[in-house]
């Protein structure tokens, strides 16, 4: 970029000052534009790594998947076949049929494992074999409402399976989880908000706790005129002996938990973009704190970037009476079109027990909210109350998530859960980790040594950066010649490079946000090459105005 005048370069500051107050997500269509522009003037793709949507897919539970509707389809015809016209399959027999199917196409993509999981939910978790054949069956053609509404029986148990494996590091102790079958995190999200505010657990102006960076539509949402709750943010604010992120949260951040007045505590972890997860101090200190100072504090855990962490444990393992966990199949499985997700609400919960505690007034309001469902309103459990208010109450009969997205949830958990040693699990760790060793060898930067990190997203403050490697001098001259997104257009202007600013997601102001996950390997190094001379720019432009 040549060096503009005096009014060129505060128009432009004007503009990116108010590309600074809308999210992330919609900025990112105008940087998306930029780089379009530079792509039709030059010969080089644009690189979005603005998204987090995985460039992998799970195959062999698809494969599965599809062998599965195959045999359906079969059973089907089985009952009724007037050619475009099939009947519904029958639950008798249905398990010497499916073995019959996998033994004649034994060596079709996806019977093996088809087959495996079929095995897994009789001898290990003790499943009927005709009823869990024909719920697997029945759920894939999808010829019924679910039922139950929340989640299907024996999908269900497969699900919890994976859920105590990936998020509570296999500890059974924890007890039960009573799951919700959703469309994804997104929806899981609007669901509790709004389940949270119907039912008085949280009203309009309430302070709530958000530990930032976070993904923004959680203050976003918190911020709506419907809810307008009193944020306190968390920070991770932490620093190694060297000064750099750790983007753990110190005590003193905690401690702020310590107050009544805060009824709800948002989460995810770990975290976007930082994609770091809470280190072991934190949790026991997070733990003490809520026991002994607040021990009514709900918590809302979003943990869908749990899997790429060694050893994560969720806060639903730790403080399961206190934690709602969300957990969405998008990333590790590659599935973001397919809308797959779950809420998780312990049998024994905070929420529960809040709910018998409204005064009476409150009762009597809800008492008539809930009256469709049952005669004994006041003894319809929080997550039940979710799944109707997911669909205003009226039509809770039809709630629930389609049974086939329900079939393919269960078959990805039940992968996971059969690849005894993380073959799978290993290959996206290996992937993410790459792809951040390339970007930083492109910045010609040493690899950052950080804790718990899944390395999903990374993110780069240019503050951290600029005292590091320049002093207080230059970063002072970058603050204020320049705002923090201007690296963001002239990245998109000059090199058809995407990414987002880091402060949208309430981190360091100068901090950017790279998904490592969306991109061939390849150009994460050009990436980081790309966003080295960009630097480099504002340190020669610095030199020149030096004596």
């Amino acid at each position: 970029m040549n060096r503009m005048n005096q009014e060129e370069l505060a128009k432009r500051r004007e503009m990116e000052r108010t590309y600074e107050t809308i999210s992330p997500f919609e900025f990112k269509n105008k940087l998306i534009d930029l780089a379009k522009g530079h792509q039709k003037k030059s010969a080089r793709v644009m690189l979005n790594a603005g998204r987090g949507n995985p460039n992998w897919i799970a195959s062999t539970p698809r494969d599965a998947f599809f062998t599965l509707g195959r045999f359906a389809l079969d059973e089907c015809r089985r009952v009724w076949d007037e050619g475009d016209l099939a009947g519904k399959p029958a639950r008798t027999g249905a398990y010497d049929r499916f073995l019959s199917f996998a033994q004649k196409h034994a060596g079709m993509k996806g019977v093996s494992l088809l087959k495996d999981v079929v095995d897994y939910g009789i001898n290990r978790l003790g499943f009927e074999a005709d009823a869990f054949v024909h719920e697997l069956v029945d759920g894939i053609i999808g010829d019924n409402y679910p039922e139950p509404d929340r989640m299907l029986g024996r999908v269900e148990r497969v699900v919890h399976e994976f859920l105590i494996q990936e998020m509570c590091g296999g500890d059974s102790s924890t007890g039960r989880f009573d799951l919700f079958a959703v469309e994804g995190a997104t929806a899981a999200m609007c669901y509790i908000f709004d389940t949270l505010s119907e039912n008085y657990l949280l009203t309009r102006g309430d302070r709530i706790a958000i530990m930032v960076p976070i993904f923004p539509p959680y203050v976003e949402i918190s911020q709506l005129a419907s809810y307008d709750f009193d944020i306190v943010q968390i920070r991770a604010s932490a620093v190694d002996a060297n000064g750099n992120h750790t983007w753990q949260y110190p005590e003193s951040e905690l401690e702020k938990l310590v107050d009544p007045s805060i009824k709800a505590l948002f989460l995810v972890n770990p975290s976007n973009p930082p994609s770091v997860a809470m280190d072991d101090a934190s949790m026991r200190k997070l733990v003490e704190l809520v026991r002994d100072k607040n021990p009514n504090l709900m918590i809302v855990s979003d943990d869908v970037y749990g899997t790429f962490v060694d050893g994560f444990k969720s806060l639903i393992s730790v403080l399961p009476y206190n934690t709602i966990g969300v957990y969405s199949f998008s990333k590790y499985f590659g599935v973001t079109g397919w809308r797959l997700g779950v809420v998780a609400v312990h049998e024994h919960n905070v929420f529960d027990h809040l709910l018998q505690s409204l005064p009476q007034d409150k009762l009597e309001i809800l008492d008539r909210r809930y009256a469709s469902m049952t005669l004994q309103p006041r003894n319809v459990r929080f997550l039940d109350r979710m799944v109707a208010d997911s669909r205003q109450v009226a039509l809770n009969h039809t709630a629930g998530l389609s049974t086939p997205q329900q079939v393919q949830m269960a078959l990805f958990s039940a992968f996971a859960l059969l690849d005894e040693e993380n073959r799978y699990k290993q290959l996206t760790k290996d992937i993410c980790h790459r792809r951040m060793r390339l970007l930083y060898e492109g910045l010609e930067l040493p690899l950052p040594n950080i804790p718990n990190d899944a390395d999903y997203y990374t993110e780069f403050d240019l503050e951290e950066w600029s005292n590091h490697h320049y002093g207080e001098a230059f970063t002072k001259f970058l603050q204020a010649s320049y705002e923090p997104v201007d690296i963001l257009f002239r990245l998109a202007e000059e090199s058809g490079v995407v990414l987002l600013n880091g402060a949208g997601f309430h981190g360091p102001t100068w901090s950017i946000r790279v998904s490592l996950a969306n991109l061939d390997d390849e150009s994460y190094a050009t990436i980081g090459r790309d966003l080295h001379a960009a630097l480099d720019r504002y340190v020669n432009e610095w030199k020149s105005t030096q004596p």
